[in-house]
């Protein structure tokens, strides 16, 4: 008999909510107006003007907000958009 455990008695649980989650995280910098960042953020991620608002101030305040969370391909997707209107965006693992 071999020391490899019956499948049955393995542990294979997966936090399906967390696995795989990644987040598109951009930052404040100094050469974009907040009337700007709002605008990028209602045209791209199709956010409510009071939303778009919102996530713009916590750039403005905090420094950054998480904008969008999901699959990491996507998410690397939205920072290069955000690089293309001139934001400055990274990507992260959620919880990190």
């Amino acid at each position: 008999m071999s020391g490899a455990l019956p499948v049955e008695d393995l542990d294979l649980h997966i936090d399906a909510g967390r696995f795989g989650q990644w987040q598109t995280v951009v930052w404040n910098d100094p050469v974009n107006l907040m009337s700007y960042v709002a605008h990028v953020f209602r045209e791209y991620f199709g956010f409510s003007a009071d939303r778009a608002e919102a996530l713009m101030l916590a750039v403005h305040h905090d420094g950054h907000a998480v904008v969008a969370e999901g699959a990491r391909e996507q998410m690397e997707l939205h920072a290069q958009a955000m690089h293309d209107y001139g934001l400055w965006a990274t990507v992260r693992e959620a919880g990190a």
